[in-house]
């Protein structure tokens, strides 16, 4: 690091220009990478195959859900009348001939009167549409409703629904846009900065984070040129990459200013704190790394993308931070700081102060932590993954009022996520009479090669579930129907919501503890080498699990179980988990939060090291970064914060889920349990074996002889006596 350092201190001006170039053509170029960004959603297993099959030879359907218009007649008609029938059939056939490659079931072309209320003053359509790659779905409801509307009789209602449109709320409620998002975030930072640094340089922050944020853009920018990028990267890179930025600045700056303070000169003053603090961005950034290596190896392309924009995230922030970050200090750092109206000359009062009592009440303190983390993990234990239900979507406008007219009339909901059935030719009568004979089938429709349902010797037949097939009921439907169906006489495969979460859950998370054990293990190595401790890199993995099964415990009680989604989002209970937050969850909260435990424990490895004495070490380690812990905390949770102001349930699940993570993962887990079992493991902190340590490459710190801890370096009453060097620092 001394090395780095010193040389891109002898090359300032050329650092700063290449960073003033990449930060403007990252400007330059960011709508476009933006622009190429997509949604795509397929997976592995048979129903991303039939999914891919039906859409390869009938131009839509599959995966993508239907647009469900629906029709109310005037009081005293019947949708069966048929006179009446052929009308609503004649405004179903415009929709269907409005676009090419739409596919359209109504009670007009199946004659079932599942397609009608129990009234039997409103009917409905299937309107299956080409797939689409944007963020929002298909979005040519517009469209649809033009051609309805102007085909509609008099005195007739026209309303439309579907799982995109109520996903994406109502049209005067479609959340923030990035740039508001981010803008939010950053003025959060900004405050909390000028709270931590009282000077101008809680503005130095920012701009790393400004700089790192369009670097990874600009990466990003070139990926989207050969493979697809999710749009989720987006929020990812400039949330995420703004708080992880914000928070190695903040470790760099702070710990310049402490060595300022304690006399050095600028320069000198700059190559400690990168020596130090430098190094701890270092492994914090490739802990945040390894976490999101795990989305590169799924078979799943947008969960892929999202690992790696992710990657990307951290390792550019580090670079820009150990490279940028010292330029601005050397060059510009003390003018910057003013009017100092914070110093470091001492660790903070209260942080040392607290230190000092949880050392002193260390089991009650690791009682009272472990109970806290305890009750937050427990509601994980129910989480179901799927997708947010319609309840928990649109709880107004056009899009829920339709679905409201036909619930109250009898159909279910799950009509909204029908199964796609591929048949052979001349199979899907009987398929369909199999079909709708089973447990959780509210109807099952085959309406032949006039709609659209027969092409090129095969058919569909459309198995509509009771319950939304991206629920767990309505998976549990969706299972049993391919039980009964797959591999039976005329049957290719079953398609869909419902199917394709199935082979999601199968495929991704049937892995999932091998992934989370070899993560678990790199990064155990990695903060080995890091802490020059067996012990503490075995704490700090276990306690991000801990901090993880936390994050995924407040997702469900809050969204899953609806105890304050609904006060808080203006969000009903959802009833699941969308597929794929846990996992991204789990890539960022995991090394996010490692974030503060490298913090920490660096700081406390360091002062053991002078003072080889565990209560001045802990003492002095939280006094030093307990309040940039934090701070670094509130300025990510302002982030995420912003982010849950997006329109999209599925962002603001994540948005939680990762806040929740950071915040307890700050105050309880790095404030109380670390040090807490800091305490309790006593001289055990410090183990190492010496053949683990020559095959990790660890230099053993030089020895130091008897140090006294000065008490100008520590609050007042906190101060102690000088101990030999031998005493290897016992509880």
């Amino acid at each position: 690091m001394q090395a780095l350092t010193r040389f891109v201190l002898r090359h300032k001006a050329l650092v700063a220009l290449a960073w003033l170039l990449v930060a403007v053509a990252g400007v330059m170029t960011v709508g476009g990478t933006t622009h190429r960004m997509t949604n795509d959603f397929s997976m592995p297993g048979q129903a991303f195959k039939t999914d891919n099959q039906i859409v390869a030879e009938y131009g839509n359907g599959g995966s993508q859900a239907p647009y469900v218009p629906v029709l109310t007649v005037p009081a005293g008609q019947r949708a069966t009348d048929p006179a009446v029938a052929a009308q609503a059939g004649r405004v179903f056939a415009a929709i269907a001939a409005s676009a090419p490659g739409l596919r359209v079931a109504d009670y007009s072309s199946t004659r079932n009167t599942a397609f009608v209320t129990k009234d039997g003053r409103s009917t409905f359509a299937l309107v299956f549409t080409p797939p689409s790659t944007s963020f929002g779905g298909s979005t040519q409801a517009p469209a649809i409703t033009k051609v309805a509307e102007a085909a509609l009789p008099k005195g007739w209602h026209f309303g439309l629904t579907g799982e995109d449109l109520l996903a994406n709320g109502a049209p005067s409620s479609k959340g923030t846009g990035i740039m508001v998002e981010t803008m939010i975030g950053s003025v959060g930072a900004l405050v909390v900065l000028a709270l931590v640094f009282g000077s101008f340089l809680a503005l130095l922050p920012l701009l790393i984070g400004g700089v790192s944020v369009l670097g990874t853009f600009l990466i990003v920018g070139g990926l989207t040129e050969i493979t697809g990028i999710s749009q989720i990267v987006e929020f990812l890179i400039a949330l995420v990459g703004l708080g992880v930025a914000i928070d190695y600045s903040l470790l760099v700056v702070s710990r310049w200013r402490e060595e300022r303070a304690a006399g050095h000169a600028n320069e000198d003053a700059v190559t400690i704190a990168m020596e130090h603090a430098g190094r701890a961005v270092v492994f914090s950034g490739l802990t945040v790394a390894i976490g999101l290596l795990s989305m590169i190896v799924l078979p799943v392309p947008m969960l892929r993308s999202v690992g790696f924009g992710g990657v990307l995230v951290p390792l550019v922030s580090v670079l820009v931070a150990i490279t940028l970050l010292p330029v601005i200090l050397a060059s510009a750092g003390p003018r910057l700081d003013w009017p100092r109206l914070r110093t470091e000359r001492r660790p903070s009062r209260v942080f040392s102060s607290w230190a000092a009592v949880v050392y002193r009440h260390r089991w009650v303190s690791a009682a009272a932590g472990l109970a806290i983390m305890g009750l937050l993990m427990a509601p994980a234990l129910s989480l179901h993954l799927g997708l947010p239900g319609s309840a928990a979507e649109a709880t107004a406008g056009p899009a829920h009022d339709a679905l409201a007219t036909l619930t109250s009339g009898g159909v279910p909901s799950g009509v909204l996520t029908p199964a796609e059935v591929l048949t052979s030719s001349g199979r899907p009568a009987a398929v369909a009479a199999r079909a709708a004979g089973l447990p959780g089938v509210y109807a099952a429709v085959a309406p032949g090669s006039a709609a659209g349902f027969a092409h090129a010797g095969t058919s569909i037949v459309d198995v509509l579930p009771v319950t939304e097939s991206t629920q767990p009921a309505g998976q549990a439907e969706i299972a049993s129907v391919e039980d009964a169906l797959v591999g039976g006489a005329g049957v290719i495969g079953v398609g869909g919501d419902g199917a394709s979460l199935i082979d999601f859950d199968h495929t991704v998370y049937g892995d999932f503890p091998l992934m989370l054990s070899l993560i678990a293990v790199a990064t155990f190595f990695l903060l080995t080498r890091a802490f020059r401790s067996v012990v503490l890199a075995l704490k700090a993995v276990v306690f991000n699990l801990i901090s993880l099964a936390a994050a995924y415990g407040v997702m469900t009680w809050v969204f899953q179980d609806g105890h304050l989604s609904k006060a808080v989002f203006g969000v009903p209970a959802t009833g699941a988990i969308t597929m794929w937050v846990p996992l991204m969850v789990f890539a960022f909260l995991f090394g996010l939060s490692m974030d503060y435990e490298v913090f920490i424990l660096s700081r406390i490895r360091e002062a053991y090291d002078s003072s080889r004495d565990a209560r001045s070490a802990v003492v002095t380690g939280l006094g030093r970064t307990g309040r940039l812990v934090t701070s670094a905390a509130a300025i990510l949770m302002l982030g995420f914060v912003s982010m849950s102001t997006s329109g999209q349930t599925d962002l603001k699940i994540l948005a939680t889920g990762l806040g929740a993570g950071i915040l307890v993962d700050a105050v309880v887990v790095r404030c109380l349990l670390v040090p807490a079992m800091v305490a309790l493991f006593g001289r055990a902190n410090w183990w190492l074996p010496g053949w683990l340590g020559r095959v990790l490459r660890i230099a053993e710190p030089a020895a130091t002889a008897t140090v006294p801890v000065a008490a100008a370096a520590m609050p007042p009453g906190i101060a102690k006596s000088p101990v030999p060097a031998s005493w290897q620092g016992g509880a």
